[in-house]
C-alpha cells in the first residue's frame, strides 16, 4: 500500500507541504560559527571552530604495520599549531596525522580541549573535522604557548 493512499489528497498535501517548510526552517536555524584565537582556549572547553597554522609535528605512536589494513593502524601525533595570538599542542589522530603538515593552514570544527598531565591539548575527535584551507596571512605568536601553562584541579568545600 502506497503512503499517498493512505490519506486524502488533502492531507497528502498538507503533510508535504509540512515536511517541505519544516525543511526550509530547520536550514535557516543554521549560523555561521564564531571563530576561537588560541589565547581564548580553556580546560574543559569544546565547540570551537579555530584556524590555525602548523608549526611542527613529530609522531608519538604507531601501531600495526604500515602495509597492513588501515583499520589496524592506530597513529597519533602531536602537532604545534597557533595563529596570531599563541600556540597549543594538537593531539592528531589516524587520518588528521597526513594532514599536520609544516606550514599548511587548517580549520578546526568542532574542536576541545583534553588536559594531559595538567595541561591543555587542542583535540578533534569523530564530533568534528579538520580542513586543509588556504594559506593564513597572520604570523604565528610562539611566545605564548597555552599548552606550558599547568592547571590545577581545585575541590572547593561549600559550606
Amino acid at each position: 500500500m502506497h503512503f499517498s493512499s493512505l490519506l486524502s489528497h488533502t492531507q497528502f498535501h498538507f503533510c508535504f507541504t509540512f515536511r517541505i517548510f519544516n525543511m526550509v526552517d530547520s536550514k535557516q536555524g543554521l549560523r555561521k560559527p564564531v571563530f576561537t584565537k588560541v589565547d581564548q582556549l580553556r580546560p574543559g572547553t569544546s565547540g570551537h571552530t579555530i584556524t590555525v597554522k602548523v608549526v611542527d609535528t613529530k609522531m608519538v605512536m604507531q601501531r600495526g604495520r604500515p602495509d597492513g589494513p588501515q583499520s589496524r593502524q592506530m597513529r597519533i601525533a602531536e602537532s604545534f599549531v597557533g595563529d596570531e595570538t599563541g600556540v597549543i599542542i594538537l593531539t592528531a589522530r589516524n587520518d588528521q596525522v597526513d594532514l599536520m603538515k609544516e606550514g599548511s593552514t587548517i580549520i578546526l570544527r568542532n574542536a576541545k580541549i583534553d588536559m594531559f598531565k595538567g595541561s591543555m591539548r587542542l583535540a578533534v575527535d569523530k564530533w568534528g573535522r579538520i580542513e586543509v584551507t588556504e594559506p593564513a596571512t597572520f604570523t604565528v605568536k610562539e611566545d605564548n604557548n597555552m599548552s606550558l601553562i599547568e592547571y590545577e584541579l581545585v575541590n572547593v568545600v561549600v559550606e
